[in-house]
């Protein structure tokens, strides 16, 4: 997580009565920051789960994104959180179902993830880009209080789940993938196997090797 990420994370919540309220994490996993010592240490929620599909640094419960509902029932947290996840969620569709899912009526849903100027970092895949006009259709069946770009490649959302709440349908809403390089309803396989998404893969791992390359020569001239 990026400091502007947790800067802009840290002042959407700073104001939020959250003691006493269940808060979800999901994907939860704490690769390079996360926004949970502050949410526990500051804002002092009666409970926090941090939920990812594999263990890690920050995971209580190891819970697929689109099995959220069945593992913790319907409404069953007064803050759902994910940052910077969402864009390595294949079906982020069923991702977005379950979080609106286990919001309780009233409940607040923070979200940050990538915008099409943000590389690839595969962990172990990343799919999505989304863009702010996107978020606001995704969340158009909720009371939005805050949507903007962090910086230049990520976006945040915030949004208040209504009484009178009726999910958008979003399956035939096309994001954009860097797999297919378009805006697509779904993933299917052969997007994997196009030379395109190779191509990608293989200059990732060409950009990766290279900055291992100078950093393992800069730490032998220090």
């Amino acid at each position: 997580m990026t400091v502007n990420c947790l800067s802009a994370l840290v002042l959407q919540l700073f104001n939020e009565p959250l003691a006493g309220k269940r808060v979800l994490e999901v994907g939860s996993q704490d690769v390079n920051g996360s926004i949970r010592p502050f949410v526990e240490g500051a804002l002092k929620p009666r409970e926090y789960i941090g939920a990812d599909m594999v263990a890690g640094k920050g995971v209580d419960v190891i819970c697929n994104s689109s099995d959220l509902i069945k593992r913790f029932g319907h409404g069953s947290f007064d803050v759902v959180l994910s940052t910077s996840a969402l864009e390595h969620v294949q079906d982020w569709k069923a991702a977005i179902h379950n979080i609106k899912g286990v919001c309780k009526t009233g409940g607040m849903i923070l979200l940050t993830t990538c915008s099409h100027d943000f590389q690839y970092h595969g962990y172990p895949y990343d799919f999505w880009r989304f863009e702010l006009d996107d978020l606001k259709e995704i969340f158009s069946d909720c009371r939005i209080t805050a949507l903007e770009a962090i910086f230049k490649n990520l976006v945040l959302v915030k949004a208040i789940k209504p009484d009178d709440f009726v999910e958008r349908d979003l399956r035939d809403f096309k994001m954009y993938s860097l797999v297919a390089s378009g805006r697509i309803k779904s993933l299917d396989p052969e997007y994997f196997r196009s030379w395109g998404f190779r191509k990608l893969l293989l200059r990732t791992r060409i950009l990766n090797t290279m900055i291992r390359g100078v950093n393992f020569i800069g730490s032998r001239i220090i």
